[in-house]
């Protein structure tokens, strides 16, 4: 474009200084002279009637450039190609000339830009490669960020295969991921943990429930398999029947246990809310015990009333629970001791506490697990099912109270606490240690 305006300028300066007579004669000399070495470049000179006056290269001009209206400026660049097929674009401009006719020339100046357009062809085949490369570059580079972003995703994944109910075990590994997946893997963990847990008890529990069902269910087809050998007598056949039946008693009481514990487990025991006096409900159960307890010449002692709002059968429940359990391992002339009083944060503590052996440590934590025993060789005899201490915990877990147990020094005592209603004696829990340390001195 700058070549076109410097030609288009020299053509007007020689053209506005002459006569249309004088330019058959020096002008075009002088276009010659200028226009020389200038390869690709032409300029053509019409009359206002479109005649052509002077071209230093016969050529097509399009009529676009020589029809008028023409101002004396340039018009904007047109494009056209020849009969050959080579690309030109040209300006042109109107020129007033000298002398009394004022007559208007017509000024075409135009250059060939064949190499423009080869440029600007392989100019776009670059760009073209070139954004195809860089796109297959970015994404190639995404993929290998998106997949090494991933991996600790699929380590996770991997170890997550692995898993299985016989490697609950295994954990995820944490510090191998990121600081933002450590959470996730952290989450993942603590849930396996979970699950193992919930897992190994539930194996422990069918392996104790099938354990127990078995014995009982083996006594009845021996016993039965051995009447049916012979004839017996009809008082033979009622004795039998009789053992049966105990036998049939025990399964029915720990059926009966099983289903409180499925309904504890699934969050189905709903406590009928009652205003309960525990102290009541112990003296009427040790009542109840003062026949066994004197045969065994155990000392029973109460202390202390309170009142909770609960469901009384259920707590009576997990209270003669506890006065079973400590009437079956308290030693003759032993002592066991009840005691209702205030504890701490608005709680109600009832502690049933006897004396007998020490229980290791290292059972007390499994204690109120189904069919726990401490004694390893779980030899069966009246030492009940080993569901009560965890029905008791069910339902005091029910009633938002919990259960502990603390053995030690000859004593064993099972705190319940309860939310606390009202209190009647708020000295019981003092008057109860000593009462207990007096005992078990004496003891």
């Amino acid at each position: 474009m700058e070549v076109l305006s410097g030609k288009f300028a020299l053509a007007r300066h020689l053209l506005e200084r002459t006569q249309l007579q004088q330019l058959q004669r020096s002008v075009k000399e002088q276009l010659d002279d200028a226009l020389t070495g200038h390869h690709g470049l032409t300029v053509a000179v019409f009359a206002s009637d479109r005649r052509r006056l002077y071209a230093n290269i016969d050529m097509p001009i399009p009529s676009d450039l020589i029809s008028p209206p023409l101002t004396g400026g340039s018009n904007r660049p047109v494009k056209w190609r020849t009969n050959e097929g080579i690309p030109w674009r040209g300006i042109s401009a109107s020129i007033p000339m000298t002398g009394p006719s004022r007559e208007k020339l017509i000024v075409v100046v135009g250059t060939e830009i064949s190499h423009h357009e080869h440029f600007l062809q392989s100019f776009r085949i670059t760009l073209w490669i070139f954004v195809a490369c860089a796109t297959a570059a970015m994404g190639l580079l995404g993929w290998v960020v998106v997949r090494r972003g991933l991996s600790p995703l699929r380590k996770i994944r991997d170890e997550a295969t692995t898993i299985t109910a016989n490697r609950l075990h295994t954990r995820l590994p944490v510090e191998a991921v990121p600081e933002e997946l450590g959470s996730v893997a952290g989450a993942l963990n603590d849930m396996l943990s979970r699950l193992e847990d919930s897992f190994r008890r539930l194996s422990d529990f069918s392996s104790d429930l099938a354990h127990e069902l078995r014995t009982p269910v083996s006594n009845l087809l021996t016993q039965t398999q051995v009447t049916l050998c012979r004839a017996r007598t009809a008082d033979e056949y009622r004795e039998i029947l009789e053992s049966n039946a105990e036998e049939f008693e025990r399964l029915s009481r720990t059926i009966s246990d099983m289903l409180f514990l499925a309904k504890a487990d699934n969050h189905q025991i709903i406590p009928n809310k009652e205003l309960v006096d525990l102290g009541a409900e112990v003296q009427s159960l040790l009542e109840f015990y003062e026949v066994l307890a004197a045969e065994k010449s155990i000392v029973l002692s109460q202390y202390g009333h309170g009142e909770t709002q609960g469901d009384r059968l259920m707590l009576r429940r997990a209270i003669n629970n506890l006065l079973s359990n400590a009437m079956r391992h308290t030693p003759p002339g032993g002592n066991i001791f009840v005691s209702v009083g205030r504890g701490t944060d608005e709680y109600i503590e009832l502690t049933v506490a006897n004396t007998g052996t020490t229980i290791p440590a290292e059972h007390l934590p499994r204690l109120f697990d189904r069919f726990y025993r401490a004694d390893s060789s779980r030899q069966r005899s009246c030492e009940g099912s080993g569901l009560g201490l965890a029905i008791t915990r069910s339902i005091l877990a029910a009633h938002g109270g919990t259960i502990s147990v603390i053995s030690a020094d000859g004593l064993t005592r099972f705190v319940l606490r309860l939310p606390e209603d009202s209190m009647k004696d708020q000295s019981t829990l003092e008057l109860f240690r000593k009462s207990e340390q007096s005992a078990h001195q004496d003891h």
